[in-house]
Protein backbone atom coordinates (compact mmCIF):
# COMPACT_ATOMS: atom_id res chain seq x y z
CA UNK A 1 0.00 0.00 0.00
CA UNK A 2 2.99 2.36 0.64
CA UNK A 3 4.64 1.59 -2.39
CA UNK A 4 1.43 2.57 -4.17
CA UNK A 5 0.68 5.74 -2.47
CA UNK A 6 4.56 6.48 -3.18
CA UNK A 7 4.08 5.73 -7.20
CA UNK A 8 0.66 8.00 -7.30
CA UNK A 9 2.15 11.01 -5.37
CA UNK A 10 5.12 10.73 -7.96
CA UNK A 11 3.25 10.50 -10.94
CA UNK A 12 1.37 13.69 -9.97
CA UNK A 13 4.74 15.04 -9.65
CA UNK A 14 5.82 14.07 -12.92
CA UNK A 15 2.42 15.17 -14.71
CA UNK A 16 2.61 18.78 -13.17
CA UNK A 17 6.38 19.10 -12.69
CA UNK A 18 6.20 21.27 -16.09
CA UNK A 19 3.63 23.51 -15.01
CA UNK A 20 5.49 24.23 -11.82
CA UNK A 21 8.81 24.93 -13.29
CA UNK A 22 10.40 22.55 -11.34
CA UNK A 23 11.63 20.19 -13.77
CA UNK A 24 13.95 22.70 -15.75
CA UNK A 25 15.59 23.85 -12.53
CA UNK A 26 16.00 19.97 -11.44
CA UNK A 27 17.25 19.12 -14.39
CA UNK A 28 20.03 22.02 -14.79
CA UNK A 29 20.55 21.38 -11.11
CA UNK A 30 21.52 17.47 -11.85
CA UNK A 31 23.54 18.26 -14.68
CA UNK A 32 25.73 21.07 -12.98
CA UNK A 33 26.30 18.39 -9.92
CA UNK A 34 27.22 16.07 -12.56
CA UNK A 35 29.81 18.62 -14.87
CA UNK A 36 30.95 19.25 -11.22
CA UNK A 37 31.95 16.17 -9.79
CA UNK A 38 33.24 14.83 -12.89
CA UNK A 39 36.02 17.42 -13.40
CA UNK A 40 39.83 16.57 -14.09
CA UNK A 41 40.58 15.34 -10.10
CA UNK A 42 37.99 13.03 -10.45
CA UNK A 43 39.85 12.04 -13.85
CA UNK A 44 43.21 11.43 -11.89
CA UNK A 45 41.94 9.24 -9.38
CA UNK A 46 40.28 6.92 -11.65
CA UNK A 47 42.90 6.72 -14.26
CA UNK A 48 45.64 7.24 -12.32
CA UNK A 49 44.66 4.99 -9.55
CA UNK A 50 44.41 2.46 -12.25
CA UNK A 51 47.50 3.49 -13.17
CA UNK A 52 49.13 3.43 -9.83
CA UNK A 53 47.79 -0.31 -9.72
CA UNK A 54 49.47 -1.76 -13.13
CA UNK A 55 52.27 -0.51 -12.09
CA UNK A 56 52.59 -1.16 -7.93
CA UNK A 57 51.67 -4.74 -8.84
CA UNK A 58 54.19 -5.07 -11.75
CA UNK A 59 51.54 -6.33 -14.11
CA UNK A 60 52.15 -9.41 -12.34
CA UNK A 61 47.65 -9.82 -12.03
CA UNK A 62 47.62 -9.98 -15.69
CA UNK A 63 50.32 -13.15 -15.60
CA UNK A 64 47.56 -14.74 -13.87
CA UNK A 65 44.88 -14.36 -16.23
CA UNK A 66 45.20 -18.13 -17.71
CA UNK A 67 44.78 -18.60 -14.26
CA UNK A 68 41.79 -16.61 -12.99
CA UNK A 69 39.79 -18.30 -16.21
CA UNK A 70 40.90 -21.74 -14.29
CA UNK A 71 39.60 -20.24 -10.88
CA UNK A 72 36.25 -18.78 -12.92
CA UNK A 73 35.19 -22.12 -14.45
CA UNK A 74 35.25 -24.33 -10.75
CA UNK A 75 38.41 -25.35 -10.57
CA UNK A 76 39.42 -24.35 -7.02
CA UNK A 77 36.11 -24.51 -5.91
CA UNK A 78 35.20 -26.11 -2.04
CA UNK A 79 31.69 -26.25 -1.29
CA UNK A 80 33.03 -25.56 2.53
CA UNK A 81 34.52 -22.24 2.00
CA UNK A 82 32.85 -19.21 3.57
CA UNK A 83 30.72 -17.25 0.93
CA UNK A 84 27.21 -17.44 -0.82
CA UNK A 85 27.60 -18.40 -4.10
CA UNK A 86 30.00 -19.42 -6.53
CA UNK A 87 33.59 -17.70 -8.35
CA UNK A 88 31.20 -17.88 -11.61
CA UNK A 89 28.08 -16.49 -10.20
CA UNK A 90 29.83 -13.93 -8.79
CA UNK A 91 31.53 -12.99 -11.99
CA UNK A 92 27.71 -13.80 -14.01
CA UNK A 93 26.38 -11.66 -11.54
CA UNK A 94 28.49 -8.49 -11.48
CA UNK A 95 28.40 -8.84 -15.85
CA UNK A 96 24.25 -8.71 -15.31
CA UNK A 97 24.81 -5.39 -14.23
CA UNK A 98 27.75 -4.77 -16.18
CA UNK A 99 27.21 -6.33 -19.70
CA UNK A 100 23.73 -4.38 -20.34
CA UNK A 101 22.62 -1.36 -21.65
CA UNK A 102 25.98 0.32 -20.81
CA UNK A 103 27.59 -1.43 -24.01
CA UNK A 104 24.45 -0.90 -26.22
CA UNK A 105 23.42 2.88 -25.10
CA UNK A 106 26.27 3.75 -23.20
CA UNK A 107 28.65 3.43 -26.15
CA UNK A 108 26.19 5.47 -28.23
CA UNK A 109 26.33 8.48 -25.74
CA UNK A 110 30.00 8.38 -25.52
CA UNK A 111 30.53 8.51 -29.13
CA UNK A 112 27.50 10.95 -29.19
CA UNK A 113 29.00 13.37 -26.73
CA UNK A 114 33.21 12.58 -27.90
CA UNK A 115 33.06 11.24 -30.86
CA UNK A 116 34.85 8.24 -32.07
CA UNK A 117 38.05 9.00 -30.11
CA UNK A 118 35.81 8.83 -26.91
CA UNK A 119 36.26 4.35 -27.60
CA UNK A 120 39.52 4.82 -27.00
CA UNK A 121 40.02 6.31 -23.30
CA UNK A 122 37.26 3.55 -22.78
CA UNK A 123 40.07 1.15 -23.59
CA UNK A 124 42.80 2.87 -21.64
CA UNK A 125 39.95 2.81 -18.78
CA UNK A 126 39.40 -0.57 -19.11
CA UNK A 127 43.20 -2.14 -19.49
CA UNK A 128 43.75 -0.24 -15.97
CA UNK A 129 40.37 -0.66 -14.91
CA UNK A 130 41.36 -4.38 -14.55
CA UNK A 131 44.09 -3.65 -12.42
CA UNK A 132 41.87 -1.52 -10.06
CA UNK A 133 38.75 -4.36 -10.39
CA UNK A 134 41.88 -6.76 -9.11
CA UNK A 135 42.81 -4.60 -5.98
CA UNK A 136 39.23 -3.39 -4.98
CA UNK A 137 38.03 -6.95 -5.50
CA UNK A 138 40.41 -8.91 -3.44
CA UNK A 139 39.71 -6.27 -0.52
CA UNK A 140 36.35 -7.42 -0.52
CA UNK A 141 36.92 -10.70 0.05
CA UNK A 142 40.09 -10.26 2.72
CA UNK A 143 38.03 -7.47 4.62
CA UNK A 144 34.98 -9.15 4.62
CA UNK A 145 32.23 -7.86 7.55
CA UNK A 146 29.60 -8.71 9.32
CA UNK A 147 25.80 -7.62 8.88
CA UNK A 148 23.39 -6.90 12.23
CA UNK A 149 22.42 -10.61 11.29
CA UNK A 150 25.94 -12.03 11.50
CA UNK A 151 26.05 -12.60 7.86
CA UNK A 152 29.31 -12.48 5.65
CA UNK A 153 29.34 -9.15 3.76
CA UNK A 154 31.74 -7.42 1.33
CA UNK A 155 32.06 -4.14 -0.76
CA UNK A 156 34.01 -0.91 -0.37
CA UNK A 157 32.16 0.21 2.26
CA UNK A 158 32.89 -2.88 4.75
CA UNK A 159 36.67 -2.75 3.63
CA UNK A 160 37.26 0.79 4.11
CA UNK A 161 36.01 0.53 7.76
CA UNK A 162 37.62 -3.08 8.61
CA UNK A 163 40.96 -2.04 6.28
CA UNK A 164 41.55 1.67 7.64
CA UNK A 165 39.70 1.39 10.57
CA UNK A 166 36.77 3.40 12.70
CA UNK A 167 37.92 6.96 11.73
CA UNK A 168 37.59 6.42 7.71
CA UNK A 169 33.80 5.01 8.18
CA UNK A 170 32.94 8.89 6.84
CA UNK A 171 34.45 7.51 3.32
CA UNK A 172 31.91 3.80 4.24
CA UNK A 173 28.96 5.93 4.63
CA UNK A 174 29.78 8.21 1.63
CA UNK A 175 29.85 5.28 -0.76
CA UNK A 176 26.75 3.87 1.08
CA UNK A 177 24.51 7.10 0.67
CA UNK A 178 25.33 7.78 -2.70
CA UNK A 179 24.78 3.73 -3.76
CA UNK A 180 21.28 4.27 -2.47
CA UNK A 181 20.34 6.30 -5.36
CA UNK A 182 23.36 5.80 -7.79
CA UNK A 183 22.51 1.81 -7.44
CA UNK A 184 19.12 2.10 -9.45
CA UNK A 185 18.58 1.37 -12.45
CA UNK A 186 16.45 4.37 -13.88
CA UNK A 187 19.15 4.49 -16.97
CA UNK A 188 18.15 0.87 -17.99
CA UNK A 189 14.11 1.11 -17.39
CA UNK A 190 14.23 4.83 -19.37
CA UNK A 191 16.21 3.51 -22.38
CA UNK A 192 14.44 0.25 -22.54
CA UNK A 193 10.98 2.21 -22.36
CA UNK A 194 12.22 4.20 -25.10
CA UNK A 195 12.93 1.59 -27.73
CA UNK A 196 9.98 0.05 -26.79
CA UNK A 197 7.82 3.03 -27.55
CA UNK A 198 10.15 3.56 -30.82
CA UNK A 199 9.73 0.28 -32.17
CA UNK A 200 6.91 -1.26 -30.89
CA UNK A 201 3.86 1.49 -29.66
CA UNK A 202 4.78 3.91 -32.73
CA UNK A 203 4.37 1.36 -35.27
CA UNK A 204 1.41 0.41 -33.47
CA UNK A 205 -0.37 3.72 -32.71
CA UNK A 206 -0.39 2.57 -29.14
CA UNK A 207 -0.42 5.49 -25.91
CA UNK A 208 -0.10 8.05 -29.51
CA UNK A 209 -1.83 10.97 -27.54
CA UNK A 210 -0.34 10.18 -24.05
CA UNK A 211 3.07 8.99 -24.64
CA UNK A 212 3.89 9.91 -20.36
CA UNK A 213 0.88 6.82 -19.82
CA UNK A 214 2.60 4.38 -22.49
CA UNK A 215 6.07 4.72 -20.19
CA UNK A 216 4.39 4.32 -17.16
CA UNK A 217 2.37 0.89 -18.49
CA UNK A 218 6.01 -0.18 -19.41
CA UNK A 219 7.76 0.90 -16.18
CA UNK A 220 4.94 -1.19 -14.12
CA UNK A 221 5.66 -4.42 -16.00
CA UNK A 222 9.07 -3.74 -15.79
CA UNK A 223 8.95 -3.28 -12.11
CA UNK A 224 6.69 -6.25 -11.24
CA UNK A 225 9.06 -8.67 -13.79
CA UNK A 226 11.98 -7.35 -11.27
CA UNK A 227 10.51 -7.34 -8.51
CA UNK A 228 9.72 -11.35 -8.81
CA UNK A 229 13.41 -11.86 -8.86
CA UNK A 230 15.05 -9.67 -6.06
CA UNK A 231 13.10 -10.56 -3.16
CA UNK A 232 14.93 -13.87 -3.60
CA UNK A 233 18.39 -11.99 -2.71
CA UNK A 234 21.50 -12.94 -4.71
CA UNK A 235 21.45 -16.55 -4.54
CA UNK A 236 18.42 -16.31 -7.16
CA UNK A 237 20.32 -13.84 -8.44
CA UNK A 238 22.94 -15.56 -9.09
CA UNK A 239 21.07 -18.86 -10.56
CA UNK A 240 19.51 -16.31 -12.94
CA UNK A 241 22.52 -14.38 -14.01
CA UNK A 242 23.83 -17.01 -14.79
CA UNK A 243 21.45 -18.57 -17.16
CA UNK A 244 20.79 -15.49 -18.50
CA UNK A 245 24.02 -13.43 -18.92
CA UNK A 246 25.83 -15.86 -21.47
CA UNK A 247 22.83 -16.20 -24.05
CA UNK A 248 22.35 -12.56 -23.91
CA UNK A 249 26.59 -11.99 -24.78
CA UNK A 250 26.44 -14.68 -27.10
CA UNK A 251 23.44 -13.38 -28.90
CA UNK A 252 24.56 -9.60 -29.12
CA UNK A 253 28.11 -10.51 -30.28
CA UNK A 254 27.28 -12.83 -33.06
CA UNK A 255 24.74 -10.09 -34.19
CA UNK A 256 27.52 -7.22 -34.36
CA UNK A 257 30.25 -9.43 -35.60
CA UNK A 258 28.07 -9.77 -38.40
CA UNK A 259 27.98 -6.35 -39.19
CA UNK A 260 31.70 -6.15 -38.76
CA UNK A 261 32.34 -9.03 -40.91
CA UNK A 262 29.69 -7.07 -43.70
CA UNK A 263 32.42 -3.93 -43.30
CA UNK A 264 35.97 -6.04 -42.51
CA UNK A 265 37.48 -4.44 -45.10
CA UNK A 266 36.65 -0.28 -43.15
CA UNK A 267 37.56 -1.15 -39.98
CA UNK A 268 41.71 -0.63 -39.95
CA UNK A 269 40.87 2.79 -41.14
CA UNK A 270 37.68 2.58 -38.43
CA UNK A 271 40.30 1.91 -36.25
CA UNK A 272 42.87 4.79 -37.22
CA UNK A 273 39.73 7.34 -36.59
CA UNK A 274 39.06 6.24 -33.41
CA UNK A 275 42.98 6.36 -32.26
CA UNK A 276 43.29 9.90 -34.30
CA UNK A 277 40.07 11.36 -32.67
CA UNK A 278 40.92 10.76 -29.26
CA UNK A 279 44.09 12.99 -29.23
CA UNK A 280 42.87 15.57 -31.61
CA UNK A 281 38.67 15.83 -30.79
CA UNK A 282 37.87 16.86 -34.35
CA UNK A 283 34.85 14.36 -35.18
CA UNK A 284 32.56 16.21 -33.19
CA UNK A 285 34.00 18.22 -30.64
CA UNK A 286 36.15 20.59 -32.65
CA UNK A 287 39.41 19.88 -31.07
CA UNK A 288 38.23 19.59 -26.92
CA UNK A 289 40.82 16.36 -26.27
CA UNK A 290 39.68 16.57 -22.45
CA UNK A 291 36.13 16.57 -23.26
CA UNK A 292 36.67 13.57 -25.63
CA UNK A 293 38.80 11.89 -22.49
CA UNK A 294 36.19 12.62 -19.75
CA UNK A 295 33.24 11.19 -22.27
CA UNK A 296 35.65 8.08 -22.75
CA UNK A 297 36.03 7.47 -18.85
CA UNK A 298 32.42 8.44 -17.54
CA UNK A 299 31.37 5.92 -20.36
CA UNK A 300 33.75 3.46 -18.99
CA UNK A 301 32.97 3.57 -16.00
CA UNK A 302 29.07 3.50 -16.61
CA UNK A 303 29.96 0.49 -18.37
CA UNK A 304 32.44 -1.73 -16.09
CA UNK A 305 32.39 -0.21 -13.10
CA UNK A 306 36.18 0.12 -12.39
CA UNK A 307 36.88 1.60 -9.67
CA UNK A 308 33.06 2.10 -8.96
CA UNK A 309 32.97 -0.67 -6.33
CA UNK A 310 29.48 -2.13 -7.37
CA UNK A 311 30.67 -5.25 -8.25
CA UNK A 312 33.29 -5.63 -5.57
CA UNK A 313 29.61 -6.27 -3.01
CA UNK A 314 28.84 -9.14 -5.30
CA UNK A 315 32.74 -10.27 -5.72
CA UNK A 316 32.47 -10.46 -1.78
CA UNK A 317 29.54 -12.63 -1.66
CA UNK A 318 31.44 -15.35 -3.44
CA UNK A 319 32.83 -18.44 -1.79
CA UNK A 320 36.30 -18.65 -1.21
CA UNK A 321 38.87 -18.19 1.40
CA UNK A 322 41.56 -16.89 -0.71
CA UNK A 323 40.52 -13.32 -1.27
CA UNK A 324 43.35 -13.19 -4.27
CA UNK A 325 41.51 -15.52 -6.31
CA UNK A 326 38.49 -13.31 -6.72
CA UNK A 327 40.54 -10.45 -7.65
CA UNK A 328 41.69 -12.75 -10.29
CA UNK A 329 38.17 -13.34 -11.37
CA UNK A 330 36.87 -9.92 -11.18
CA UNK A 331 39.36 -8.75 -13.50
CA UNK A 332 38.25 -10.19 -16.26
CA UNK A 333 35.16 -8.38 -16.44
CA UNK A 334 36.08 -4.84 -18.10
CA UNK A 335 38.01 -6.79 -20.34
CA UNK A 336 34.95 -8.47 -21.63
CA UNK A 337 32.58 -5.82 -21.07
CA UNK A 338 34.58 -2.61 -22.82
CA UNK A 339 37.18 -4.66 -24.60
CA UNK A 340 35.25 -6.67 -26.30
CA UNK A 341 31.57 -5.88 -26.07
CA UNK A 342 31.58 -2.74 -26.13
CA UNK A 343 34.31 -2.54 -29.37
CA UNK A 344 31.27 -4.60 -31.24
CA UNK A 345 28.98 -1.57 -30.53
CA UNK A 346 31.17 1.23 -31.54
CA UNK A 347 31.80 -0.35 -34.57
CA UNK A 348 28.49 -1.00 -35.92
CA UNK A 349 28.18 2.10 -34.95
CA UNK A 350 31.30 3.69 -36.59
CA UNK A 351 30.92 1.38 -39.37
CA UNK A 352 26.97 2.23 -40.41
CA UNK A 353 27.86 6.00 -40.17
CA UNK A 354 24.54 6.61 -38.14
CA UNK A 355 27.24 7.91 -35.34
CA UNK A 356 27.02 11.70 -37.70
CA UNK A 357 23.51 11.72 -37.48
CA UNK A 358 22.84 14.94 -34.81
CA UNK A 359 19.19 13.49 -34.10
CA UNK A 360 20.28 10.42 -32.70
CA UNK A 361 21.30 8.95 -29.46
CA UNK A 362 21.61 6.57 -26.93
CA UNK A 363 19.55 3.34 -27.60
CA UNK A 364 17.94 5.13 -30.36
CA UNK A 365 21.38 5.13 -32.29
CA UNK A 366 22.69 1.47 -31.88
CA UNK A 367 19.25 0.49 -32.76
CA UNK A 368 19.29 2.57 -36.02
CA UNK A 369 22.92 1.04 -36.48
CA UNK A 370 21.66 -2.40 -36.21
CA UNK A 371 18.14 -2.23 -38.57
CA UNK A 372 20.42 0.10 -40.98
CA UNK A 373 22.80 -3.23 -41.38
CA UNK A 374 20.41 -6.07 -40.42
CA UNK A 375 17.04 -4.63 -41.47
CA UNK A 376 14.23 -6.62 -39.76
CA UNK A 377 16.39 -9.34 -38.32
CA UNK A 378 18.61 -6.51 -36.74
CA UNK A 379 15.72 -4.99 -35.30
CA UNK A 380 14.60 -8.15 -33.94
CA UNK A 381 17.94 -9.18 -32.36
CA UNK A 382 19.04 -6.14 -31.12
CA UNK A 383 15.26 -5.56 -29.30
CA UNK A 384 15.62 -9.04 -27.83
CA UNK A 385 19.41 -7.84 -26.86
CA UNK A 386 18.02 -4.96 -25.21
CA UNK A 387 15.45 -6.59 -23.47
CA UNK A 388 17.82 -9.18 -21.84
CA UNK A 389 20.47 -7.07 -20.98
CA UNK A 390 17.92 -4.50 -19.23
CA UNK A 391 16.13 -6.79 -17.20
CA UNK A 392 19.01 -8.80 -15.82
CA UNK A 393 20.87 -5.43 -14.71
CA UNK A 394 17.69 -4.64 -13.32
CA UNK A 395 17.20 -8.09 -11.23
CA UNK A 396 21.09 -7.56 -10.04
CA UNK A 397 21.59 -3.91 -9.29
CA UNK A 398 18.90 -4.10 -6.55
CA UNK A 399 21.45 -6.24 -4.36
CA UNK A 400 24.25 -3.47 -4.79
CA UNK A 401 21.23 -0.55 -2.90
CA UNK A 402 19.95 -3.68 -0.87
CA UNK A 403 23.98 -4.10 0.63
CA UNK A 404 24.47 -0.54 1.03
CA UNK A 405 20.93 0.25 2.73
CA UNK A 406 21.69 -2.98 5.00
CA UNK A 407 25.30 -0.85 5.93
CA UNK A 408 23.72 2.39 7.16
CA UNK A 409 20.26 1.06 8.51
CA UNK A 410 20.64 -2.24 9.60
CA UNK A 411 19.49 -5.65 7.32
CA UNK A 412 15.47 -4.51 8.46
CA UNK A 413 15.86 -1.86 6.04
CA UNK A 414 16.36 -4.08 3.21
CA UNK A 415 12.88 -4.68 2.37
CA UNK A 416 12.01 -1.04 2.20
CA UNK A 417 15.05 -0.37 0.03
CA UNK A 418 13.71 -2.72 -2.26
CA UNK A 419 10.29 -0.57 -2.31
CA UNK A 420 11.85 1.98 -3.37
CA UNK A 421 13.92 0.56 -6.08
CA UNK A 422 11.09 -0.80 -7.66
CA UNK A 423 9.48 2.18 -7.29
CA UNK A 424 12.58 4.17 -9.00
CA UNK A 425 11.94 1.68 -12.15
CA UNK A 426 8.66 3.34 -12.63
CA UNK A 427 9.89 6.85 -12.47
CA UNK A 428 13.04 5.78 -14.73
CA UNK A 429 11.21 5.33 -17.86
CA UNK A 430 8.89 8.46 -17.59
CA UNK A 431 11.62 10.69 -17.14
CA UNK A 432 14.43 12.09 -19.65
CA UNK A 433 18.13 10.31 -20.62
CA UNK A 434 19.23 13.77 -19.67
CA UNK A 435 18.28 13.60 -16.27
CA UNK A 436 18.43 10.10 -15.80
CA UNK A 437 22.32 9.91 -17.18
CA UNK A 438 23.62 13.34 -15.23
CA UNK A 439 22.06 11.96 -11.92
CA UNK A 440 23.65 8.43 -12.33
CA UNK A 441 26.89 9.99 -13.20
CA UNK A 442 26.99 12.24 -10.19
CA UNK A 443 26.33 9.61 -7.88
CA UNK A 444 28.89 7.06 -9.46
CA UNK A 445 31.13 9.85 -8.86
CA UNK A 446 30.42 10.03 -5.30
CA UNK A 447 31.03 6.23 -4.71
CA UNK A 448 34.31 6.03 -6.93
CA UNK A 449 36.12 8.78 -4.39
CA UNK A 450 35.61 6.59 -1.51
CA UNK A 451 36.48 3.10 -3.43
CA UNK A 452 39.61 4.01 -5.36
CA UNK A 453 40.83 5.63 -2.46
CA UNK A 454 40.05 2.74 0.41
CA UNK A 455 41.85 0.68 -2.47
CA UNK A 456 44.53 2.69 -2.67
CA UNK A 457 45.66 3.02 0.93
CA UNK A 458 45.32 -0.79 1.30
CA UNK A 459 47.14 -1.54 -2.22
CA UNK A 460 50.21 -2.66 0.53
CA UNK A 461 47.74 -5.39 2.27
CA UNK A 462 46.99 -6.80 -1.49
CA UNK A 463 50.52 -7.24 -2.79
CA UNK A 464 50.97 -8.91 0.42
CA UNK A 465 48.20 -11.27 0.16
CA UNK A 466 48.89 -11.43 -3.67
CA UNK A 467 52.84 -12.34 -3.14
CA UNK A 468 51.60 -15.06 -0.83
CA UNK A 469 48.62 -16.65 -3.13
CA UNK A 470 51.25 -16.42 -6.27
CA UNK A 471 53.71 -17.96 -3.96
CA UNK A 472 52.19 -21.63 -3.57
CA UNK A 473 51.11 -21.14 -7.49
CA UNK A 474 54.89 -21.66 -8.32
Amino acid sequence: MIVINVLISLLFIIFNVKEMKLFEYFEYTVSAFAGFMWGLPLLILLLGGGIYFSFYSRFVPFKYFRHGVKILFGKYNDPNDPGEITHFQALTSALASTVGLGNISGVAIAIQMGGPGALFWMWVSAVVGMSTKFFSCTLAVLYRGKDDQGNLQGGPMYYIENGLGKKYKPLSVMFSLAGLVGCTVMFQSNQLADIIRKQVFIPNGWFESNVMMGNFVQGIFMAILTALVIFGGITRIGKVASFMVPIMVVLYLLSGLLVIFNHITEIPSLFKLIVYDAFTGEAVMGGAVGAVIIAGVRRALFSNEAGLGTSDMAHGAAQTKEPVREGLVAMIEPFIDTIVVCTITAMVILASGVWQDDSLNGVTMTTTAFIKELGGFGKFLLLAAVLTFSISTMMSYSYYGSKCSGYLFGTKSIFYYRCFYIVTIVIGAMITIEVVINLVDGMYALMAIPTVVGSVLLSGKVMEEAKRYFSTLN
